[in-house]
């Protein structure tokens, strides 16, 4: 797992991201600047392999061959030591599973005072149910999908759509602050300028009362 730090470290803002091999952070905190004010520290966490790292249990894959782990409770527990200051408001963030991850998380702590979710694998089995059965901790969800990510030939992915309007549903319902945008293109479309307009709109909400939750 590596870690690295970008912004300010003083900042009272941390945002939180899990990341592949490929390291966009520093196009997405010029990008976060151009939407917010606001002053933030920004850590990556290189995970290891993607679907094991971020998955909250085993499933069958959905596309290739490689299949889900379960390592979402390891990554979660080697993640929470960088959230230890009282002082500071954390927001944890991610894209496709990176954003699954983040959801999931924040049903299993109240670390995290806000959640950034961009277009968020969220046709991953058995996650709907599981936002039913438990309450999701965090005070501002920003949930994001591509207007092409739904219509794909794949059967479980194209379940994406509905999924991600019945997790928006729900929470609405449960008195969180909490949108759905809709962005143009398909999963694969301006990956950084989506987490960086998530992250922005988190920040803009979770702030203004500061602290945790």
């Amino acid at each position: 797992m590596e870690i690295r730090k970008y912004g300010t470290e003083s900042a009272s803002i941390v945002l939180l991201e899990p990341i592949g091999d490929f390291d966009p952070a520093r196009t997405e905190y010029e990008l976060i600047k151009r939407y917010t004010s606001k002053d933030f520290q920004l850590i990556t966490v290189t995970v290891d392999d993607w679907n094991r790292d971020l998955s909250p249990w085993n499933a069958p894959a959905v596309f290739g061959k490689e299949d889900f782990g379960d390592g979402a409770s390891a990554l979660l527990r080697k993640m929470l030591p960088l959230c230890e200051d009282p002082g500071k408001t954390y927001i944890l963030g991610g894209y496709s599973l990176a954003g699954l991850f983040a959801l999931w998380a924040a049903c299993r702590t109240d670390v995290f005072r806000g959640v950034a979710a961009a277009s968020p694998s969220v046709w991953f089995p058995g996650f709907t149910q599981y936002v039913r059965e438990h309450e999701l901790k965090s005070k501002a969800v920003y949930l994001s999908l591509g207007d092409r990510e739904e219509k794909t030939k794949n059967k479980t992915m194209s379940t994406v759509g509905e999924r991600i309007r019945e997790i928006y549903g729900l929470l609405k319902e449960r008195g969180v602050s909490c949108t759905l945008e809709w962005n143009p293109g398909n999963h694969f479309q301006e990956a950084d300028v989506r987490i960086a307009k998530a992250f922005a709109w988190v920040m803009e909400r979770v702030n203004k009362n500061g602290g945790r939750n």
